[in-house]
């Protein structure tokens, strides 16, 4: 996984995500001007051992492309720390930056997308240049559980593990995962994202999203 994460680290394959994540990282915001911004790629995070995986979008410009860690440094992130922390995950509340001790048990975080996209919006070309840090990922950590915030996500997972026709997206859709001969069983639970566009207007509050990571936990037992 350590390999991994330097690949990643220094990956120069999207030239349009590259130029962003370094621009952002000089220009900075108003907020963080003494900060030393990552502007890298961004790996995943946790515990390489986890039944369960989160799955996001991509890498925050001034959360994760400021840190260096995952949902680190933004609200979308103080959202799903918490719900973590309340399903028995993570060891804290809070996700400042990469020394604040954050820890997670039986829970990794990633994205299909390792670099700060504008817009916060990915091109399919970039999501597909990046698939095999999120197959190596999954290899290697093997989970169980995936929860997919976003429709992103869940298409990503779809395309993954060759879920056709792909289901309707909604908050707790749970999708079985195909299982061939010697693999395990999975589950896709779908999550509305932690976005503020969610988590301002209500649509996903903080007892959806830990009813999602509680039966992310259940299904972890069922699914051995």
């Amino acid at each position: 996984m350590s390999e991994v994460a330097v690949e990643v680290a220094d990956c120069r394959l999207c030239p349009r995500l590259v130029e962003w994540r370094e621009k952002v990282a000089e220009e900075r915001r108003a907020a963080y001007a003494d900060w030393d911004y990552w502007g890298r790629g961004v790996p995943g995070f946790g515990d390489p051992t986890a039944d369960v995986m989160v799955i996001g979008l991509a890498p925050a410009a001034h959360g994760a492309n400021r840190t260096g860690r995952m949902f680190t440094g933004d609200r979308s992130g103080d959202w799903l720390y918490r719900g973590l922390y309340r399903a028995g995950l993570a060891n804290q509340p809070s996700s400042v930056d990469v020394d604040d001790g954050l820890q997670l048990t039986g829970a990794f975080v990633t994205s299909p997308v390792k670099c700060a996209p504008p817009a916060n919006k990915p091109t399919p070309d970039e999501r597909d240049t990046c698939r095999p840090y999120l197959d190596r990922e999954m290899e290697l950590v093997d989970p169980a559980v995936l929860v997919a915030l976003g429709g992103f996500a869940f298409q990503g997972l779809c395309r993954y593990f060759g879920i056709r026709p792909r289901p309707k997206f909604g908050h707790g859709v749970e999708v079985p995962v195909p299982v061939s001969a010697g693999q395990r069983r999975r589950v896709i639970i779908c999550s509305f994202h932690v976005s503020q566009q969610n988590t301002f207007t209500g649509r996903l509050t903080e007892e959806m999203l830990d009813s999602v990571f509680a039966r992310a936990v259940a299904l972890t037992a069922e699914l051995k």
